[in-house]
């Protein structure tokens, strides 16, 4: 995936979470787990773009 590819989903990403936190009447508790969840999932997504998650799974504790 390029890295142009890769900056628009972030943007977007932001964007929606932007959004969804200034025009969605919500409790500040559950706009911070939002945030956590999203912010998680997105920088899950880019281990795995970048292939260092592979590398992650594999390390034995």
């Amino acid at each position: 995936m390029s890295v142009l590819t890769i900056l628009v989903v972030l943007i977007v990403a932001g964007v929606i979470l932007y959004l969804i936190n200034r025009y969605i009447p919500m409790d500040g508790t559950i706009k911070s787990i939002l945030n956590i969840v999203i912010v998680i999932l997105i920088i899950v997504w880019l281990l795995k773009e970048f292939g260092i998650w592979s590398s992650l799974s594999s390390i034995k504790v």
